[in-house]
């Protein structure tokens, strides 16, 4: 039974051209957990200049909050000594998977938030949440059975995002999961299904304690409806409408995944239902005076954006014959 504690440990991760949305994140993270008496940050760096740690240390100051710990990322491919490809993103997501040695022995637990999440309400539900005896609580992610055989686990088996990870650091360290990351890594010669997220989901499908969706709100949720996105994932074992309609009642973290037509709010043309909610926070940050990203998307991408919106239920029913089969079988081929 974990006991409640008054620290949090916040976990996040980032290169440089990412830090503006980590620093959006973290801000909200502090305004909305103001009376919370001490939030500790440890940011895995994987290259953030100077110039963009001051402005987030500046957001520290101006909250009140310690400064973060600045801890160098672990490079995957130097500490395994092979080549590992990236999924997608980039292979510096590695770096979360490490987490033995950058704390000391007394930090019992630790939250991880990828830089793509807000943080709407107080985080101290999610903190002390009893995980069961699992090393993990996650939300379920919307896969279907075909991409649990390509990291080996059986069709029913847990699926789950790793963009909110509460994690029991205790059990993490006693039952060396660092070290079973790594063994299965070298198993797939470096090439696995959803990079960090499918060596995680390998390995703890089995030790994941399911959370609402209320703590990791993805854009799925929104951007789609519910029959669509069944239809368009096809997931195992998933979240009833029901359960999805009532974490939108209480949202806690809203996290702005990516899919084939959608942008994301730090980019032009996103139309996000939560997108004014992410720039409201924008505008209180460092780089309130800054321009969005100008997204250069491919010719076929741009094609397929453009065929949605003119004929949405074709072109998601064609979508998911591509998300369900066709890159599962790609990441097994």
């Amino acid at each position: 039974m974990w006991e409640n504690n008054s620290r949090y440990n916040i976990v996040y991760a980032a290169d440089d051209g990412f830090t503006e949305v980590m620093g959006v994140s973290i801000l909200s993270l502090f305004e909305n957990n103001q009376s919370a008496e001490d939030i500790r940050l440890t940011i895995l760096d994987s290259g953030i200049t100077k110039s963009n740690k001051d402005k987030i240390e500046t957001i520290c100051k101006k909250y009140r909050r310690p400064l973060p710990s600045w801890v160098v990322a672990t490079d995957i491919e130097k500490h395994l000594e092979m080549s590992v490809k990236a999924d997608r993103g980039s292979i510096a997501q590695y770096a979360r998977i490490f987490l033995t040695d950058i704390f000391s022995p007394n930090v019992k637990r630790v939250l991880y938030l990828d830089c793509d999440t807000l943080i709407v309400k107080s985080i101290n539900e999610l903190w002390n949440l009893d995980l069961e005896g699992n090393t993990i609580a996650a939300l379920k992610d919307a896969f279907s059975k075909y991409y649990r055989k390509n990291v080996d686990l059986a069709p029913d088996d847990i699926m789950f995002n790793s963009g909110v990870m509460l994690i029991d650091l205790e059990k993490w360290r006693s039952d060396k999961v660092e070290d079973k990351l790594a063994d299965f890594i070298r198993q797939k010669k470096g090439k696995v299904q959803q990079g960090d997220q499918g060596v995680l989901n390998a390995v703890l499908s089995k030790e994941t304690l399911v959370i609402s969706p209320k703590y990791n709100f993805a854009t799925v949720f929104t951007d789609l409806s519910y029959d669509e996105m069944i239809l368009y994932r096809k997931p195992v074992g998933f979240y009833s409408k029901q359960e999805i309609d009532k974490a939108q009642q209480d949202i806690h973290i809203i996290h702005f995944t990516s899919h084939f037509f959608s942008l994301r709010p730090w980019q032009e043309g996103c139309t996000n239902k939560y997108l004014d909610t992410w720039l409201n926070y924008r505008k209180l940050s460092p780089w309130k005076d800054g321009k969005l990203a100008t997204v250069n998307n491919s010719f076929k991408k741009q094609q397929l954006i453009n065929a949605y919106q003119l004929n949405p239920k074709l072109v998601l029913f064609l979508a998911s014959i591509f998300q369900i089969y066709l890159r599962p079988l790609k990441n097994r081929i």
